[in-house]
């Protein structure tokens, strides 16, 4: 209920029980400027007339507004002096909120628009990044999904870069979820109405809201619900929020109905990992940022053989340029690739087993052993077994009798209908896909 709309109910309240002097002189001339923590803040003409409204009609105020709404537990009058003070001090603090998120921000600035590969993985995605920095407020809000490692993060950054070049007196927040959570539980231990006044201000004041990691905030049902009213405040209040998430809305666990509904009611988009040919310009992009001088042959490699995720090529990439800065050559060839391989490709054949890639399904889907490798029939067994069959065969290239024995001495037949039936998930449901290449990926670096 706004201020204006509550003050006009009491107007109409105390008009029937103050004389009519009493009303014009005194009631009539109030304005409301403000509603904080349970306090709404009047203005009047003069310091005398604040003297005569609290002495004659304080009470008469004060239950008048209680009996409106709950929102309201007291009220104070500010004489012209007092006015001019709370709002220089609203201002003041307002600038110190700005000041202390550009500083909070920090905007990694290798990360822009111009050095962002697009591909059929992720134009969807870039056309609406560029969208939300050039016009706030139009795509709103624009919630980004993908696996680990796919660029996320770097349209985040190129967002916020792009903002603070072209639109710098615009107040923008970038936070992880976590750091959400944690200062929201801090305002509630601390208590008090200045510390949950301080909190609402930090992500209630800002013009574009941006929050990493989302599905984090499914753990936290309280918290949930300050972050509905901090996007329901924001969105109409035009200002724009992006949500950065492994998973679409519909499929974060024990998140609320209406937040869900909210997320999805602006544009949603998912990064997908990059092609082939994506890879390979991700691979020379950064060979050219990094002024790392890499052969054709040695990008191809790297491009065809590894796709889990863009950091993991990027950081093959460099390490093959170290092997290569260490034989003092100019350019980094195959014979420094293999060399450069040695260590991960060992590692990953010794670490890489049925029993790794079985604990890491588990993980994932918080599963027990027993019933992945069980005779349960039930939908959230079955799913991730056939998606654990589906995983050793890609990457142990294991018989198909095998991994039958694996689970329980399955006939070949069961496990490969497991395989086609995994794939053509992966092909048209983005959650599978996602699944699967973070489980692949967990399983190459444990």
């Amino acid at each position: 209920m706004k201020i204006s709309a509550i003050w006009n109910e009491a107007l109409n309240g105390l008009k029937t029980q103050v004389s009519s002097l009493s009303y014009d002189l005194w009631i009539n001339t109030l304005e409301p400027i403000d509603l904080i923590d349970g306090t709404l803040y009047l203005s009047t003409t003069s310091a005398n007339a604040k003297s005569r409204v609290l002495s004659l009609h304080g009470d008469q105020i004060r239950e008048t507004l209680k009996g409106i709404t709950d929102e309201i537990k007291d009220f104070m009058v500010l004489d012209p002096y007092e006015k001019d003070e709370y709002f220089e001090r609203l201002r003041q603090e307002q600038e110190k909120t700005i000041a202390q998120t550009k500083k909070f921000n920090n905007f990694d600035k290798k990360y822009t628009f111009d050095n962002f590969v697009v591909g059929n993985s992720n134009k969807y995605v870039f056309a609406a990044a560029i969208g939300v920095a050039e016009h706030p407020g139009k795509i709103n809000p624009l919630f980004i999904y993908g696996g680990t490692g796919l660029g996320k993060t770097h349209l985040l950054h190129a967002i916020g870069n792009y903002l603070e070049e072209h639109n710098p007196e615009l107040n923008v927040l970038y936070v992880t979820c976590e750091k959400f959570v944690n200062d929201y539980i801090e305002s509630m231990k601390n208590g008090g109405n200045h510390y949950n006044s301080n909190f609402r201000e930090k992500y209630r004041s800002v013009d574009v809201l941006m929050v990493d990691d989302i599905q984090i905030i499914s753990r936290h049902t309280g918290t949930q619900e300050e972050f509905f009213h901090t996007f329901n405040d924001l969105y109409q209040n035009n200002k724009q929020i992006i949500i950065v998430s492994d998973r679409p809305p519909k499929e974060i666990p024990t998140l609320i109905e209406r937040l869900a509904s909210r997320f999805s009611m602006g544009f949603v988009q998912d990064i997908q990992t990059p092609d082939f040919e994506t890879r390979v310009a991700i691979l020379q992009k950064k060979a050219e940022i990094e002024k790392l001088n890499v052969s054709d042959d040695v990008i191809n490699y790297i491009a065809e053989n590894f796709d889990t995720n863009i950091r993991e090529l990027e950081g093959i990439l460099g390490k093959v340029h170290f092997y290569a800065c260490l034989h003092m050559k100019e350019m980094a060839d195959m014979d420094d690739l293999r060399e450069s391989l040695k260590d991960h490709v060992t590692s990953t054949k010794q670490n890489l087993t049925t029993d790794r890639i079985i604990d890491c399904v588990c993980k994932y889907y918080n599963v027990s052993r027993s019933d992945l490798l069980g005779k349960k029939k039930n939908k959230e067994i079955v799913e991730p077994r056939q998606i654990c069959m589906y995983i050793i065969l890609e990457m142990l290239a294991l018989p198909l009798t095998s991994v039958g024995q694996i689970f329980g001495g399955k006939d070949h037949t069961t496990v490969i209908h497991a395989r086609e039936k995994v794939s053509e998930m992966i092909k048209n449901n983005p959650r599978v896909k996602i699944a699967v290449d973070d489980i692949k990926s967990m399983a190459s670096r444990q």
